[in-house]
C-alpha cells in the first residue's frame, strides 16, 4: 500500500515536512559523504554580505545554483557546495556608522577605529540567522558550517600572499589618476565597481562664454554639466578637424558679440535665435587661442587658459569646445599630460570646496552649482542655463552622486594582460552565450587597471610599508614574515586596522621607520580571491585547493560581470594564467508582476517569506526557472507563482493522488522484471518520457535551464490531459487484466521518472513522491531522491516516429476542440464529422491510423482528412500595408493588387506552410514573407473551423434527434457523477439512480440506458421519487429539466 494522498494539496505542509525529513537524516550531508571519492565537481559560491536581509534577488541567485550540484551528485559526483560570507567593506562600515549617527570620517577616527572595526565584525552578521532561515526554506543545499569568513585571518593571509605575488612581477604600483571617488564614503571606486551604480540624473546645463584675450568682442562658447569643476579650468578643448564657425549676434542690453561653436551644433545651440555666420575653419586653427579665465581663487604655476586639441571631442551634444580641469576627468588629465598644462585642485577630499575658492568654500560641490551659475550670470559670462537629463555613476553602497578627482592611489595593471584576459575568455561556457564577447568581452576589450586602494576602515588591509624618510616601499606577503620584519611573533596578531598599522621596523636602506601605508584594499578583490583564500592556499591545504580550482560552475546576476565575475577572471589570469570557471550562467533582473524595476520608494518589492508561505518553495523557484532565459529580466509576483500551482504543480498532484487512489484500490504495487503488455498508447507515452529524460538529461548536461525545465511542463500536462484522461476507463474497469496491469505500470513509471528529473528544481515535491512510491516499498533504495542515481533514458523506448504521430494527433485535437468552442457546441454533445487539413500525404495516413482517437476525443462520429481545404473554408489574402509598404516603397500598390489577383487557396496554403510566396509585377519578381501577409479564413455553411498554419480542422456542426439524445444522455451521466462525489461516495460503490425528466431527457435515458448505467457503475436506472435519504439535484440545461436522487447499492 501506498500512503494515501489527499488531492487537495497544501504545499507549505509538505514542504515543512520534507524539511523535517532531510534534517532527521542528515540528507544533504549525506549527498557529500556518500559522494565522497568520486570524481570532484566544483562549484563556487558567490558570498554574500549578511548585514542586510535577503530578498527576492537572493533566491533568484540561489535558485539557480542549486540546480546543477544537486544534478552531478545525482550523476555520482562528489560537490563539496562550501559557502561563504563577505563580511569587509563600505555596507558594513554604511551600517555601523548610521548606528553611530556618524556622517564622516573624523567621527570615526574620534571614536577609535579598534572600537568601530569591531562593531563591524559584529555587524557583518547582523542577519545571518534571517539569511540561514531562508536558505533553508527554499531548499538550497549550502554547507554554511565551514563556510569561509572574509575577515578571518587565514584569509586575509592568502590575500597578502597574492598581492606580495603581483608586487614581485611589477603589477602593484603608486599612481596618481584621476578616478572616481565617492565624497560621502572618502574612498575612491575601481571601474567595476562604478558600473554598478549608474543611475538616471538632472544636472545642471550651462552654456557659458569664456572671452578671448586677442580678439574684442568675441567669446569661446563652452558647455557643461558639471559648473563646479569650472573654478578649475585651465583650458578648452576643440576637434582638429571639425569645422568651427564663428558667429555674430545681437545683445538683448544692445550691441553685438560674437561666439565660437562648432559648425554641426550651430542650430542646436542656436536655432530660433538671429544671427550670421562671419567666419568657418577647422578646429585645428584654434590651437593655442587664449582666453580669459573665468575665476582666479588658485594660480597655475605653468601656462593656461588656452585651446588644445583632442580626438574626444565630439558634435553629439554641447557646442563642440570642452573645459579642461584636469584634477576631475581623465580625458582632461591626460590633456595636461600632453600639454603640460597645470591641475587646480579646488576640492576637498569630502567633497566640499577648500578655503580657496573663498565664496564657496566648505560647500558640497554639487550644492554649490547654482550659486556658480548666477555668479558667472551676474558677469555677463552666462550664455544660457537649463537642466540636462542622462546617466550618472552614485556609489554603489550608499548612493551618492560619485566625483571624479584626481589623487594618489594604488593600482593593478590589469591593463598589461587585457589579450590574455580575452584569450581566457574564450576558453569559458557563458549562458546566455552573448554576454561573453558582448557585455563581458567588451569589459575586457575596454580594460583599465584596477583601482585597488581604498582609504576606510573595515577591509583587507594593503600590506604595504613606506620608509618615513627614503620613502623605500615593501610588501608582505605572510604573517611570518611580517613576524620577522618586526622581531616578535604574530600569529595571534588581528590582521586589521588599527593593529596592523602600529607595527613599525626600521628601514635597511637609510635607517628611517617603515609605516604601513594608510589604505585598505578593493573588497572586490577579497571576494575574487575565495578560490585561493577560502583554502588559506598556499600555507595549508595545497591539495584541496588543486582539487577544487578551476570551477566547473558559476552563477549570479549580470551585474557580476563587472564585479565578482570581472574579479575572478581577472585574479586567476594574473596570478596562473588560467581561466577561474569553466561554466557561469548570468541572471538578469527581477522586476515587479507589471514589469516595473522594484524599489523600497515604489513599494513594490515582494517579500520572499510571503510568497514562501502562500505557494511554497518549489513553485517560486520553478517560476524563476521557467518565467524567462536566465539572462533576461524576469517579471515576479505572488501571483505569477500562483499559477506555476495551479497550473503545473496541481496537475501533477492530481495525477499522482488518481495513482496512488486506484493503486491502492487494487492493491497494485510494482513488479520489478515482469515487462508488461503495453498498449500503442502506453508505447507512445513511455517513448515521450524517455525522451523527456534524454532531453533534460542533455539540457542539464548544457547548462540550459530552460530546456531542462519547461519540456517536463508539457510532459506532465499531456500525461495528464491525453495519455490518463484517455486511460480512465482502463483504471475504472473491475477486471484486472493485463491492460490494467500496464496502465498502472507505465503510470507508475513516468511518476517515479518524474520524481527524478524534478530533483534539481523540484527538490521537495520530488522527495515527496519519491518516498511514497519508491522508498514505501522498498526499504533497499536510497534513502532519498537526491541520494539515488539519476534515471538514464532507455533508448530502445523512444519510436521517434511515434512521437512525431502523436504530437500530430494531439494537435488536431487542440484544433478540433477549438472548432467547437467556436461553434459554441459541448464536448457531451456528440458531432457528425470532423475534416482535417495536413500538410502531407504521410500525416494524412496518421489521420487515418488515428481516427478511432480522434473521434473519440472529439466526440464525432466521423474522422477524415478534407480533399482540399476550400472543401470547409474559403481563403483571402489581406496584404499588410506596414510591413510591404516599409519595405517596397512605392512598389507596394502595385505588388498588392497582384497578390489580390492571385487565385487565393494555393497562395494561401504557401504563406501558411511558413514558405515565401513569389509574385511578378511588371516583369520584375518579388518573394513575399509569410509575415507581410495575412490570410483569411472564412468557414463555409454548416461548419465551425479552426485553423494553425497549414494545419485545419473543420466540424460538421448540424445536429441531429438521435445526436441531440446522445449529447442529453452524457449530460445526465456527468450529474449523477457530481451527485456520487456529493454524497461522499468510494470509486468502485455501487449505486442505484433515481430520476424525474422533462420528456427530452425521457427520450435520452431510453435510447442510452445501458450506457449511462455502466458509466455510473448503476445497478438501477428507475423513474420516480427518490427514497427518503438519498442525495438529490435538480438542474436544468439545454431546455430540459432534471431531478436526480441517489442511494448506495
Amino acid at each position: 500500500m501506498f500512503k494515501p494522498v489527499s488531492p487537495k494539496l497544501n504545499v507549505t505542509i509538505l514542504e515543512e515536512g520534507v524539511l523535517r525529513f532531510w534534517k532527521s537524516h542528515h540528507i544533504f550531508h549525506e549527498t557529500m559523504q556518500q559522494r565522497k571519492g568520486g570524481e570532484e565537481y566544483v562549484f563556487f559560491e558567490g558570498p554574500p554580505t549578511a548585514n542586510g536581509r535577503p530578498g527576492v534577488h537572493h533566491v533568484l541567485a540561489r535558485a539557480f545554483k542549486d540546480i546543477f550540484p544537486r544534478y552531478k551528485t545525482m550523476r555520482g559526483y562528489h560537490v563539496s557546495r562550501r559557502g561563504g560570507w563577505d563580511t569587509h567593506g563600505l555596507p558594513v562600515e554604511i551600517e555601523v556608522e548610521k548606528k553611530l549617527g556618524f556622517t564622516n570620517k573624523q567621527q570615526i577616527e574620534e571614536y577609535g577605529i579598534d572600537r568601530f572595526n569591531e562593531l563591524c565584525r559584529e555587524s557583518a552578521f547582523a542577519y545571518i540567522q534571517e539569511w540561514e532561515r531562508l536558505t533553508d526554506r527554499i531548499g538550497y543545499w549550502v554547507d554554511l558550517d565551514t563556510a569561509y569568513i572574509t575577515y578571518k585571518n587565514e584569509y586575509i593571509e592568502s590575500i597578502w600572499w597574492i598581492l606580495k605575488n603581483y608586487w614581485e612581477r611589477g603589477l602593484l604600483y603608486q599612481g596618481f589618476k584621476v578616478v572616481a571617488y565617492c565624497p560621502r564614503c572618502g574612498t575612491p571606486l575601481s571601474d567595476h565597481e562604478v558600473a554598478q551604480g549608474y543611475s538616471e540624473a538632472t544636472d545642471p546645463s550651462v552654456f557659458v562664454r569664456m572671452p578671448l584675450v586677442d580678439v574684442p568682442n568675441t567669446s569661446l562658447l563652452v558647455w557643461t554639466t558639471t559648473p563646479w569643476t569650472l573654478p578649475a579650468n585651465v583650458a578648452v578643448a576643440a576637434s582638429p578637424d571639425v569645422e568651427y564657425v564663428t558667429v555674430e549676434r545681437p545683445l538683448p542690453e544692445g550691441g553685438m558679440e560674437r561666439l565660437i561653436l562648432a559648425e554641426p551644433l550651430v542650430e542646436k545651440v542656436l536655432g530660433g535665435e538671429d544671427f550670421r555666420v562671419v567666419e568657418r575653419f577647422k578646429g585645428k586653427h584654434l590651437k593655442g587661442k587664449q582666453y580669459r579665465p573665468l575665476f582666479t581663487f588658485l594660480l597655475p604655476d605653468k601656462p593656461a587658459h588656452f585651446v588644445v586639441l583632442a580626438d574626444f571631442v565630439t558634435t553629439e551634444d554641447g557646442t563642440g569646445l570642452v573645459h579642461i580641469a584636469p584634477a576631475f576627468g581623465a580625458d582632461d588629465m591626460n590633456m595636461a599630460i600632453e600639454y603640460n598644462l597645470p591641475v587646480l585642485m579646488t576640492v576637498a577630499g569630502d567633497g566640499t570646496f577648500i578655503p580657496d575658492v573663498r565664496p564657496w568654500a566648505g560647500v558640497f560641490v554639487k550644492d554649490a552649482d547654482p550659486s556658480i551659475t548666477e555668479d558667472l550670470h551676474r558677469r555677463g559670462l552666462l550664455f544660457r542655463a537649463g537642466t540636462y537629463t542622462h546617466t550618472y555613476p552614485f556609489c554603489w553602497r550608499c548612493d551618492t552622486p560619485l566625483l571624479y578627482y584626481a589623487r594618489p592611489t594604488w593600482y593593478i595593471r590589469t591593463s598589461q594582460f587585457k589579450d590574455r584576459l580575452v584569450a581566457l575568455n574564450d576558453e569559458i561556457n557563458w549562458y546566455p552565450g552573448h554576454i561573453k564577447n558582448g557585455r563581458f568581452g567588451n569589459w575586457l576589450s575596454n580594460n583599465v587597471d584596477w583601482a585597488l586602494g581604498r582609504e576606510r576602515y573595515w577591509g583587507t588591509p594593503l600590506p604595504v610599508w613606506e620608509c618615513d624618510q627614503c620613502h623605500t616601499q615593501e610588501c608582505i606577503g605572510s604573517v611570518a614574515e611580517l613576524s620577522e620584519r618586526v622581531g616578535r611573533d604574530l600569529s595571534d596578531l588581528d590582521l586589521h586596522r588599527p593593529h596592523v598599522d602600529e607595527l613599525r621596523w626600521r628601514c635597511e636602506k637609510c635607517g628611517g621607520k617603515m609605516n604601513r601605508v594608510p589604505e585598505l584594499i578593493d573588497v572586490w578583490f577579497d571576494s575574487g580571491s575565495m578560490p585561493v583564500s577560502q583554502w588559506h592556499y598556499p600555507f595549508e591545504h595545497t591539495d584541496t585547493f588543486q582539487q577544487q580550482f578551476p570551477a566547473d560552475f558559476i552563477c549570479e546576476a549580470v551585474d557580476q560581470t563587472r564585479g565578482w565575475f570581472y574579479t575572478l577572471h581577472a585574479i586567476s589570469t594574473l596570478l596562473f594564467d588560467q581561466i577561474c570557471f569553466k561554466n557561469v550562467i548570468c541572471l538578469g533582473l527581477i522586476l515587479d508582476g507589471e514589469g516595473q524595476k522594484m524599489s523600497k520608494h515604489r513599494g513594490n518589492v515582494v517579500n520572499p517569506w510571503d510568497v514562501l508561505n502562500q505557494y511554497g518553495a518549489d513553485a517560486m523557484r520553478w517560476y524563476l526557472y521557467t518565467a524567462s532565459p536566465p539572462g533576461q529580466e524576469r517579471r515576479f509576483s505572488i501571483e505569477l507563482v500562483g499559477e506555476v500551482v495551479r497550473n503545473f504543480t496541481l496537475t501533477l498532484w492530481n495525477t499522482y493522488s488518481f495513482f496512488v487512489n486506484y493503486a491502492n484500490l487494487d492493491g497494485w504495487k510494482p513488479q520489478p522484471g515482469v515487462i508488461p503488455q503495453y498498449s500503442l498508447l502506453d508505447r507512445w507515452l513511455r517513448s515521450a518520457l524517455h525522451t523527456l529524460v534524454r532531453d533534460v538529461t542533455n539540457a542539464l548536461e548544457n547548462y540550459d535551464v530552460i530546456g531542462a525545465t519547461r519540456p517536463i511542463e508539457v510532459f506532465v500536462d499531456q500525461l495528464s490531459n491525453w495519455w490518463l484522461r484517455r486511460s480512465r476507463r482502463r483504471f475504472w474497469k473491475t477486471e484486472s487484466d493485463s491492460d490494467k496491469q500496464a496502465a498502472y505500470a507505465t503510470l507508475y513509471e513516468a511518476l517515479v521518472t518524474l520524481s527524478h528529473l524534478l530533483a534539481p528544481t523540484m527538490p521537495f515535491l520530488a522527495e515527496e513522491l519519491y518516498q511514497n512510491l519508491v522508498r514505501s516499498h522498498d526499504e533497499t533504495a536510497p534513502q532519498s531522491v537526491h541520494l539515488a542515481p539519476w534515471i538514464m533514458a532507455d533508448e530502445t523506448a523512444i519510436d521517434e516516429v511515434l512521437n512525431r504521430e502523436n504530437a500530430l494527433v494531439m494537435r488536431l485535437a487542440s484544433l478540433g476542440h477549438a472548432a467547437r468552442n467556436k461553434a459554441n457546441r459541448k464536448v457531451r454533445q456528440p458531432l457528425s464529422e470532423v475534416a482535417f487539413a495536413v500538410a502531407s500525404a504521410e500525416e494524412a495516413r496518421v489521420v487515418e491510423t488515428y481516427a478511432d482517437v480522434l473521434a473519440d476525443e472529439l466526440n464525432v462520429k466521423k474522422v477524415r482528412t478534407l480533399n482540399a481545404a476550400g472543401e470547409a473554408v474559403a481563403y483571402s489574402l489581406n496584404p499588410l500595408p506596414k510591413q510591404l509598404g516599409q519595405k517596397y516603397g512605392s512598389k507596394f500598390p502595385g505588388i498588392r493588387k497582384a497578390l489580390l489577383e492571385m487565385e487565393a487557396e494555393p497562395a494561401a496554403n504557401v504563406l501558411l506552410a511558413a514558405n515565401t510566396l513569389r509574385v511578378s509585377v511588371n516583369g520584375e519578381d518579388f518573394d513575399i514573407l509569410p509575415e507581410e501577409v495575412e490570410v483569411r479564413v472564412q468557414a463555409k455553411e454548416g461548419f465551425s473551423v479552426a485553423s494553425e498554419g497549414a494545419y485545419l480542422a473543420a466540424l460538421v456542426t448540424d445536429l441531429t434527434p438521435d445526436l441531440i439524445r446522445e449529447g442529453l444522455s452524457r449530460e445526465i451521466v456527468r450529474r449523477v457523477q457530481d451527485l456520487r462525489k456529493t454524497a461522499d461516495l468510494e470509486i468502485s460503490d455501487r449505486i442505484r439512480v433515481y430520476y424525474q425528466a422533462t420528456p427530452g431527457l425521457m427520450d435520452a435515458v431510453g435510447a442510452f440506458r445501458e450506457y449511462i448505467m455502466t458509466e455510473t457503475l448503476a445497478v438501477e436506472l428507475n423513474a420516480g421519487n427518490p427514497p427518503a435519504g438519498a442525495a438529490m439535484i435538480t438542474d436544468s440545461f439545454d431546455g430540459e429539466e432534471l431531478t436526480l436522487g441517489l442511494i448506495k447499492a
